[in-house]
């Protein structure tokens, strides 16, 4: 959903349904049905609250944000979730950190388990306050969506929820068991290479060795995300 250009007061409101659900509306089996959904401000510009106040900074963002139109494709859209939380006094939101150690925060895998580098690397991050304060049970995070490039990558022991058609894959990983007194949670990580041609690797290396792809953590709870670089070799 988004905003529609506009010359009046009025706010007009573009809703399109993504690709997938396009397709799981065109089955027309009785299948397709909407039972939840949520709202990003990827686009927002929080700064004219800063400069102008809340009242005239929220108008600002209204008619200034320069959305044009929805997008149908689901991995664009919905970057950054907006929360709706039942503590009226929470002052404070957990973070995601990234604490296995590594090189220049790259994650080396080796596609063919011949080089140098291992095929498979146990990542670890976990949710952390900047204070001793408990989170609030709403923010903690007991689940994980894991975004990778499926054309290289993947989880060990796990079935990606969806894969778009550039390669995209969407795996929803449970936290681990362990609890911590704050409320604060981890997750571990077991992320492979896949096997991939000569041909293959090298058609989408930027250097002609090196395949490098993002892989990326959010915290379905809290919202919070942490990300690190993969160079495959």
């Amino acid at each position: 959903m988004g905003f529609l250009d506009h010359s009046t007061n009025n706010i007009i409101l573009d809703a399109v349904l993504t690709d997938l659900g396009r397709e799981n509306l065109a089955r027309n089996d009785g299948s397709f049905s909407v039972f939840k959904f949520a709202f990003a401000d990827d686009e927002i510009d929080y700064g004219h609250i800063v400069n102008f106040g809340r009242t005239v900074g929220k108008e600002k963002i209204e008619k200034n944000t320069p959305i044009l139109e929805a997008t149908t494709q689901a991995n664009l859209g919905l970057k950054n979730k907006l929360l709706s939380l039942n503590n009226d006094a929470l002052s404070r939101l957990p973070t995601l950190t990234l604490t296995t150690s590594l090189t220049d925060n790259t994650v080396q895998l080796d596609r063919s388990g011949t080089g140098d580098d291992p095929t498979s690397a146990t990542i670890a991050v976990a949710q952390t306050m900047t204070t001793s304060s408990v989170v609030d049970p709403d923010a903690s995070d007991f689940s994980y969506t894991v975004t990778l490039d499926y054309n290289f990558l993947r989880l060990s022991n796990a079935v990606p929820d969806s894969v778009d058609g550039g390669g995209l894959a969407k795996y929803t990983v449970e936290a681990d068991a362990t609890v911590s007194s704050q409320n604060l949670t981890t997750c571990t990580l077991t992320l492979l290479a896949r096997s991939m041609s000569n041909d293959g690797h090298s058609a989408a290396s930027q250097d002609g060795t090196y395949v490098y792809r993002v892989v990326t953590v959010r915290g379905q709870n809290s919202g919070a995300s942490v990300s690190f670089q993969v160079r495959i070799s």
